[in-house]
């Protein structure tokens, strides 16, 4: 290895280990890491095997010794691109911006371009916070790919770290919309558990009884329909994926959501008429669909509350649309 090495792990292979490809077994043991950036390590050397260089698709053995190099060499410098923002709200210290779906709000591993970040470096060259990092400037907090909605974005670091705190200590407050599957028991819920990665897929967080993350999700309904129900949620808490995994537990997961039951699965037991329904409402939204629709802080700089809205994007709309046409909604 090169001076460029931070960063040294060993993993011995347990003795009743059953084979495995390497690059699945080190994507459970190291959930921080991508299975794609796992790979990456693995072709250029940087992951060995008693002390010799594998493929991805090497089976590991018991009694084997792995050695990871984690290097401190940057990845591809983020450059500013001419990318539209849609700002909802901006003055000298921060801006508001309503993230499309599809976006990626900043570069990670396979995804350097086309991110939030990217637009945001153009737009405003250097006049961005850095606490969160050279890749992440003004980014306080973030938005799955396909989620739309509001982000708060601060131009320096005294109001990064205000913000950050009050997004902490619950002061900052999101409320998001939801077109979510099935008729729900109740109007109005709490959901209350601990959400930690799954160690069965490392894209997905999922409920656990014991040593993930406190998470609260607070739910409306606000229109019920005969297979689908419009909810508001309010995050008392902020975790990955948190409001997907929540509707997910209680049996009504986000019309759409690939990775959380959202889309085939969803489905499934329906009657001929409903099915055909929901196959029709899934060839119009091939995201999830949920939008980040309210954004409450308290500015740092004009010490008053503030409230940002931003309308239901326009996929989002045209699916109501279609579920108001095809079956009104219920009284509640």
């Amino acid at each position: 290895m090169t001076q460029e090495t931070k960063k040294h792990l060993q993993i011995k292979i347990p003795r009743h280990q059953s084979p495995q490809r390497i690059d699945k077994f080190l994507a459970q043991q190291l959930p921080d890491i991508s299975r794609a950036y796992i790979q990456y390590l693995i072709q250029t050397e940087a992951i060995l095997v008693n002390g010799k260089p594998v493929k991805p698709s090497h089976k590991i053995a018991p009694a084997e010794r792995i050695d990871i190099y984690l290097s401190d060499k940057p990845g591809p410098e983020v450059l500013p691109e001419n990318i539209p923002l849609d700002i909802v709200y901006e003055d000298e210290a921060l801006l508001v911006v309503n993230k499309p779906a599809g976006m990626v709000v900043h570069p990670a591993f396979a995804n350097y371009t086309g991110t939030l970040v990217n637009a945001l470096l153009y737009h405003y060259q250097q006049n961005l916070s850095s606490l969160g990092g050279s890749d992440r400037p003004g980014i306080v907090h973030r938005l799955d790919k396909d989620t739309s909605g509001l982000m708060v974005v601060a131009k320096n670091d005294r109001v990064h770290a205000e913000l950050a705190r009050q997004f902490s200590e619950k002061t900052a407050s999101r409320k998001y919309l939801a077109v979510v599957w099935g008729k729900l028991p109740h109007r109005e819920q709490t959901i209350r558990n601990y959400l930690a990665r799954s160690q069965k897929n490392r894209l997905k967080m999922t409920v656990v009884q014991e040593g993930g993350k406190w998470a609260v999700t607070h739910i409306r309904v606000l229109e019920q329909f005969d297979i689908a129900a419009l909810i508001e949620a309010r995050l008392e808490t902020g975790r990955t994926h948190q409001i997907r995994v929540h509707m997910a537990y209680i049996g009504h997961p986000v019309l759409g959501d690939p990775i959380y039951g959202g889309r085939r699965h969803a489905i499934t037991g329906l009657s001929h008429e409903k099915t055909a329904l929901a196959v029709h409402l899934l060839r119009h939204m091939p995201r999830q669909a949920l939008h980040a629709a309210e954004l409450r802080l308290f500015h740092p700089l004009q010490n008053k509350e503030m409230v940002f809205e931003a309308p239901l994007p326009e996929d989002m709309q045209q699916l109501l649309s279609l579920l108001r046409e095809k079956n009104g909604p219920e009284p509640r």
